[in-house]
């Protein structure tokens, strides 16, 4: 079977795809990781894609996979089209959903104010309390911080021109939900249309949150592409 591996978006972990897997491990060999830092993982200096896209790397190397095909979510989207622009010979087809393309450090300044550590456990303490749990042993405000740090880093210097994706040529499915309040249409067709190999989706009454998307019509949106 191919094999394929799930990446999962920032504040997140391996665990969000359990459903996911369940629906198709009948047809591929499914593979998970915590990005660095994620999920109980070891803790590095500093979150980035350099460091997201090694623990890809890193994982196919111990577990001998030559070429592998990714689904990424969110932030496992960008880091997925990172490893076709820059490590093109481990990469078969890529399908990425709800994924930030455009960085500025306005754009960033806009994500980053929502990631108040203190004031998201003062306010929403179900969702703080999810977090630490995912997190642990970590402390989840380490995390957030962490992650605030990256995206102001791609604010200032976006990883992803669009003049790279213009060189990438593996296959590629580009996805956004139809009410991703923090992807917009418009810059994910804008990388659409800069990829030589791409097609497009919209999911109907689909919000960014994973929690949020329909892992039926996920599931079969993921087999519908990969199995082509």
């Amino acid at each position: 079977m191919q094999h394929l591996l799930l990446l999962h978006g920032a504040l997140g972990s391996k665990d969000q795809f359990a459903d996911l897997v369940s629906g198709l491990n009948k047809h591929f060999t499914v593979h998970t990781l915590n990005f660095s830092g994620h999920g109980g993982a070891p803790m590095p200096e500093k979150f980035s894609m350099e460091i997201f896209a090694n623990d890809v790397l890193k994982y196919l190397d111990e577990n001998k996979i030559s070429k592998i095909n990714i689904f990424g979510y969110s932030m496992g989207g960008y880091v997925a089209l990172y490893l076709a622009k820059h490590s093109p010979e481990k990469i078969e087809k890529i399908f990425t959903l709800g994924t930030k393309f455009h960085w500025s450090p306005e754009i960033a300044a806009k994500e980053t104010k929502m990631m108040d550590a203190d004031k998201i456990a003062e306010k929403f303490p179900a969702f703080a309390d999810t977090v630490s749990k995912r997190h642990a042993p970590v402390n989840w405000k380490i995390i957030m911080n962490k992650t605030a740090e990256m995206m102001r880093g791609l604010g200032n210097k976006n990883l992803l021109t669009l003049a790279d994706y213009e060189s990438i040529e593996h296959i590629l499915q580009i996805g956004v939900g139809d009410k991703d309040t923090m992807v917009t249409l418009e810059e994910t067709i804008e990388v659409y249309r800069k990829l030589k190999n791409a097609s497009f989706i919209v999911l109907p009454n689909t919000q960014h949150p994973i929690e949020k998307i329909d892992i039926n019509r996920l599931t079969f949106e993921l087999m519908n592409f990969f199995k082509q």
